[in-house]
């Protein structure tokens, strides 16, 4: 699908948040996320933009790998619709070391950046 200047600043923002999700720094995470952020995991926990930070430097999710699959990006005004499959190697005592997982985020234009508005994971459906 060939995509237009606004979908590739999406898809490039999503990569940068990839690159932070196993690499964290704090600033790159701070200048991705809105200060609005509704963060959801699959289990449920919700962060809001601090919680998100601390999140990736504290390791309360510690990714050693992660490869997003089968991405799509839909631009809708200042909002994009991003949907993904999120696969990833994690290293989190007490859950599984393999995480397949679907994600839906809305990133929104603030300025002239993309930021993480919500994003929510979902378990795949068997």
């Amino acid at each position: 699908m060939q995509q237009g200047p606004e979908e590739k600043l999406v898809a490039e923002a999503v990569e940068r948040f990839r690159q932070a999700m196993t690499d964290p720094d704090s600033e790159v995470l701070a200048s991705l996320a809105s200060d609005d952020l509704e963060y959801v995991h699959s289990s449920g926990t919700v962060r809001d933009k601090q919680g998100f930070i601390d999140e990736f430097m504290k390791r309360w999710t510690n990714f050693s790998k992660v490869d997003i699959l089968n991405q799509t990006i839909k631009i809708s005004g200042d909002n994009a619709i991003v949907r993904h499959r999120l696969v990833a190697d994690a290293n989190n005592p007490g859950y599984p070391s393999k995480v397949d997982i679907i994600i839906l985020m809305v990133w929104r234009k603030e300025g002239v950046q993309w930021k993480m508005l919500a994003r929510q994971a979902a378990k795949i459906p068997e």
